[in-house]
């Protein structure tokens, strides 16, 4: 694919740029711009060339690019037109110089994506904030898509992502060639022609990945990405109503504390939701195109009884419960955490022979899960809690650790 990021440049002839005592560097190219101009204060240099779509979220776009100046491959980011975005700000504070040895738990700090370039593209629908940054192989929870990891990948996995929030805890946030990419030409459904602002081909993210089945210790280098929404909570104020974390990844004190200043205790939950995603091929919770409430009460079903105040403040409670909090008749209910545990994660490992977890390690992951998993964000563990924990310890950090010695 031929396709490049364009960039303003100033038009200026060659008549216009000449003087008799003008020299010139480069072979003139008819039909090209004055080549000197390339210069401080002149023209930009095309630097990146697509190559295919990565992926897309709420406020950007991710787009695998060759960069012709150090002739390697980028991800290259291009958000939304005219946003303000927080990232690169955040991953930049992570990435203060390196110490000369890492303590075990802050070697998290390699799964930060830090920004290798940044840039802003003028385009028809305003200006584009952009960066680059190292690309990662696959999207786990696309890799994990109704498959399950290798035992040890699962641990290692685990231990690798608790790492990484606990090193963005601990500086003070809260969060070769391809082939030709898939395309679909865009159409208007009143048979219109585009305007000019819309391009006329959608691209289809490529896949670079392996499946979940096929990944060993080598391949379990965790590169976390979206920073858009992290925050230091020591210098600014995020409130629950200001969350916006995915239904099924958001802690419930957003939904019931909405002006409360969120902190640390949400990453513990929203973390709590990706470790069981990758031990198992259910989700704990409700995840499926739902509403904030159906997701409410499946965690009610999988973890008890709510704080009180919280209950009683929940007006869409009817739907799902009686007052005494039996659910009601009719409805699906979603499973305890340890039947979950067993039905979600322990009965497909045995099915597909992808291996079970042991009766004291599923102990200590279910003490894990109960306890990252309190209703009330105070009583949850800190990051650094939970790297001490016993399946951290005993089962998850090993694995890490043998991983980081394959690589």
């Amino acid at each position: 694919m031929n396709a490049h990021l364009q960039y303003p440049a100033i038009r200026i002839s060659r008549d216009e740029h000449a003087t008799s005592d003008h020299h010139f560097q480069y072979n003139w190219i008819d039909g090209a711009e004055s080549l000197e101009r390339y210069n401080p204060g002149g023209y930009h240099p095309i630097r990146y060339r697509i190559v295919d779509k990565l992926g897309f979220g709420g406020h950007s776009t991710v787009w695998l690019a060759r960069d012709t100046h150090l002739e390697n491959y980028v991800a290259l980011k291009v958000g939304i037109a005219d946003s303000i975005s927080h990232e690169t700000k955040s991953l930049r504070a992570l990435s203060a110089p390196k110490p000369s040895s890492l303590s075990f738990e802050h070697q998290g700090r390699t799964s930060i994506p830090f920004p290798l370039d940044e840039f802003e593209l003028h385009g028809p629908n305003g200006v584009h904030r952009c960066y680059t940054m190292s690309p990662a192989q696959c999207n786990l929870n696309e890799a994990s898509y109704s498959r399950l990891f290798p035992l040890d990948v699962t641990r290692a996995l685990a231990g690798g992502l608790t790492m990484a929030i606990a090193y963005i805890h601990s500086q003070g946030f809260v969060h070769g060639e391809y082939g030709t990419p898939e395309t679909v030409p865009i159409t208007q459904r009143n048979g219109e022609p585009l305007p000019p602002n819309v391009p006329t081909e959608a691209v289809i993210p490529l896949w670079l990945g392996k499946y979940a089945g096929e990944f060993s210790l080598s391949d379990t280098q965790v590169l976390l990405s979206d920073f858009g929404e992290a925050f230091a909570p020591a210098l600014e104020l995020r409130r629950g109503e200001d969350c916006h974390a995915p239904l099924p990844m958001r802690a419930p004190e957003a939904r019931f504390e909405p002006n409360t200043p969120l902190s640390y205790p949400s990453d513990i939950w929203s973390l709590a939701v990706a470790i069981w995603e990758i031990i198992g091929m259910k989700a704990i919770f409700n995840s499926e195109l739902v509403t904030a409430d159906e997701i409410v009460s499946s965690q009610i079903d999988v973890l008890g009884p709510m704080p009180s105040g919280w209950w009683k403040n929940w007006k869409e409670r009817s739907k799902f419960f009686d007052e005494v909090g039996r659910p009601n008749e009719g409805r699906y209910v979603w499973p305890s955490i340890d039947e979950a545990f067993e039905e979600g994660v322990q009965k497909y490992r045995r099915k597909l022979g992808m291996g079970v977890f042991g009766k004291e390690e599923a102990g200590a992951i279910l003490e894990l899960m109960r306890w990252m998993l309190e209703f009330q964000p105070e009583k949850r563990p800190t990051a650094q809690d939970v790297l001490e924990s016993e399946w951290m310890v005993k089962w998850a950090l090993p694995d890490f650790g043998r991983s980081l010695q394959v690589k």
